[in-house]
């Protein structure tokens, strides 16, 4: 691209210019990590453990909202763009250097922030949990990987000539049995359209004990991922190990679709983009499974 080359006048304009004179917030970047997590063991034959979706969940060392559970992030560096930022701290919290990572909404109400003009860019981050080791940062106490399960019901739908109002409510539950740690936490999503143009607003109805405004980024980071799995489909490869059976590939797109999937369908559908390897599963008590990988020439195009 070419640089753009400023004139005289103006780098005279520029080295009056006051930005003083405008009131500016401080920026940070929230992720919301999500992997698939396994549950123990079962002890039926040929069937594999269960997986569920987890979300990795930060308990807050220090004021504000102490001891309250909070999405890894921080505040954004000089010179630094928001993008390395969340880079950076999920580097910091999960020893993940490498992870698929997408901007999916601006966090920007004058009050999510009791130390002052707070906005955030929420990300979305997908890993592969196996690879993850989690650590809390300096300003953190534990830190720690949820299930998550969401329960979405539409509350009620009025529909007009030009206009029309659609709520819907999202309930949220996390759980850590180690830590004996279960969040609840419920979330209203009205969208309202005026001449067929769109607008959504949250409201946290029960915050539970997470932090800030995170029951709405969680929310929201969900719904990305939803809607992603649903269109593209590719991106559930990212909670993915490098080798995977397609039953564990099939159990993660029902996670996070919230539905089953007809298996001749859905193998039909994922064969493009897996390659099956030489590699079987082990395990005692349970049939052995043949492992597939990624197609990587599916993926770059």
């Amino acid at each position: 691209m070419r640089k753009y080359v400023m004139s005289k006048e103006e780098k005279e304009f520029l080295k009056s210019y006051d930005m003083s004179a405008f009131n500016r917030p401080s920026l940070t970047a929230d992720i919301a990590v999500f992997a698939i997590l396994q549950e123990e063991e079962s002890d039926e034959y040929r069937k594999d453990p269960e997986q569920k979706l987890g979300i990795l969940l930060i308990k807050r060392g220090g004021f504000p909202y102490k001891d309250y559970w909070a999405l890894p992030g921080g505040f954004a560096q000089q010179g630094e763009e928001l993008r390395d930022t969340a880079l950076r701290e999920l580097g910091e919290e999960t020893s993940v250097d490498s992870a698929f990572i997408e901007p999916f909404g601006l966090f920007s109400a004058p009050d999510r922030d009791p130390r002052g003009w707070i906005v955030s860019q929420g990300y979305l981050a997908l890993v592969d949990s196996e690879k993850v080791k989690v650590s809390a940062g300096t300003d953190a106490g534990d830190a720690a990987w949820f299930t998550i399960d969401i329960n979405i019901s539409e509350m009620n739908k009025h529909v007009k000539a030009k206009t029309a109002e659609i709520k819907t409510r999202y309930e949220l539950v996390f759980e850590n049995k180690e830590l004996n740690e279960r969040i609840e936490a419920v979330v209203e999503e009205t969208k309202t359209y005026s001449d067929h143009h769109e607008t959504i607003s949250y409201d946290i109805i029960e915050g539970g004990s997470l932090a800030f405004d995170h029951a709405e980024i969680i929310t929201r980071a969900f719904k990305s991922l939803h809607e992603s799995a649903d269109d593209a489909g590719r991106i559930i490869f990212d909670l993915m190990p490098e080798k995977f059976t397609l039953y564990s590939l099939q159990e993660a797109y029902e996670i996070v679709l919230g539905e089953k999937l007809t298996t001749p369908n859905f193998r039909r559908k994922i064969a493009p983009f897996v390659i099956e390897t030489s590699e079987m599963t082990g395990g005692a008590g349970h049939r052995p499974a043949k492992l597939f990988k990624r197609n990587l020439e599916a993926f770059y195009k």
